[in-house]
């Protein structure tokens, strides 16, 4: 596909939020402090999603929240975005996070930057170092820097960004309960969009276990916690 550039002029970034209390807070604090140092205007939207806690009540100011019974991160996804399709072109780029991670302050600054040659940003993530077994987190970060030595995109719905008109093209997030990210980004890649990995921020991410959702980045990191035998 021919990639035409295109100014960036607005990103709604969209955080689902399934019982987070316990980190929402946080997670929106570091993204109003990327908003600060934004070149271009963004909107904070927080999906929350069958929440049975207090998420709402630790939302704050300066964040758009919409409501849903869905339970599922790929639909909450598609609805954040799609309560926000008023200025849905290819000047606007739609920015994922999760509840459980933090953003760098140059966050926005940094795929403002990669949006001059892509029309989708898989960035990577770091892990929260507090949760897991160090011999967990050592062979994550092996693990992790193999794959990015040996070229495999690696998708995380904790940091990825996407052109909104691209995003638009193949549908949006499906409704899918994991790995909706890694599905979104196949059908970008399937249509011919260009994909940029160089220079794209990391996110830290949590890396608490998956008793909330089987499958997902927390059941990788379970697996790696298995001892390895001959």
């Amino acid at each position: 596909m021919h990639f035409t550039p295109a100014r960036v002029e607005r990103i709604v970034a969209v955080v689902p939020a399934h019982n987070e209390d316990a980190s929402l807070s946080a997670c929106l604090d570091a993204l109003r402090t990327a908003r600060t140092l934004s070149p271009v205007p963004v909107r904070l939207v927080v999906v929350l999603d069958a929440c049975s806690d207090r998420t709402a009540e630790v939302v704050g100011g300066g964040v758009r929240c919409v409501t849903t019974d869905v339970a599922n991160v790929g639909a909450a996804r598609a609805l954040g975005f799609r309560s926000e399709t008023s200025s849905a072109g290819s000047s606007t780029w739609y920015v994922n996070t999760d509840a459980d991670s933090l953003v760098d302050p140059g966050h926005f600054r940094s795929i403002v930057a990669c949006a001059a040659q892509a029309h989708v940003v898989p960035g990577a993530v770091r892990v929260d170092e507090g949760l897991r077994d160090p011999v967990v987190l050592r062979r994550f970060r092996r693990d992790y820097a193999d794959r990015e030595r040996r070229g495999l995109l690696q998708v995380h719905g904790a940091n990825l960004a996407v052109r909104a008109d691209a995003y638009r093209a193949v549908g949006g997030f499906r409704a899918l309960a994991v790995h909706e990210d890694v599905d979104l980004v196949e059908r970008l890649g399937r249509r011919g969009y260009r994909i940029r990995r160089t220079g794209a921020p990391c996110v830290t991410t949590s890396a608490r276990t998956s008793t909330r959702t089987t499958g997902g980045f927390a059941t990788f990191l379970d697996e790696m916690a298995i001892p390895v035998t001959a």
